[in-house]
């Protein structure tokens, strides 16, 4: 359903159930579309998960691939001071 921001304001309550009843809301702007009121599983279901840095080289497709890395062992560079 389409909401005027002024009726939006004043039947907040009632947009928020019916987001999370019927689904999502839209608030309008001088006629135009501005915002959406989503209920927090639509939220959650469009939001990328986030995961740390370790999860996401523990699920990654290349683990377990058997690629070997190898880097050189000479961290010495030529300073001129």
């Amino acid at each position: 359903m389409n909401w005027q921001l002024q009726e939006a304001k004043n039947k907040f309550s009632k947009v928020v159930e019916d987001a999370r009843h019927t689904g999502p809301q839209i608030v309008t702007v001088r006629g135009k579309e501005a915002a959406v009121v989503l209920s927090i599983e639509d939220y959650r279901r469009m939001a990328p998960k986030q995961e740390s840095l370790a999860d996401f080289l523990m699920n990654s497709p290349l683990r377990g691939s058997g690629i070997e890395i190898e880097r050189e062992q000479d961290f010495e560079r030529d300073l001129e001071l």
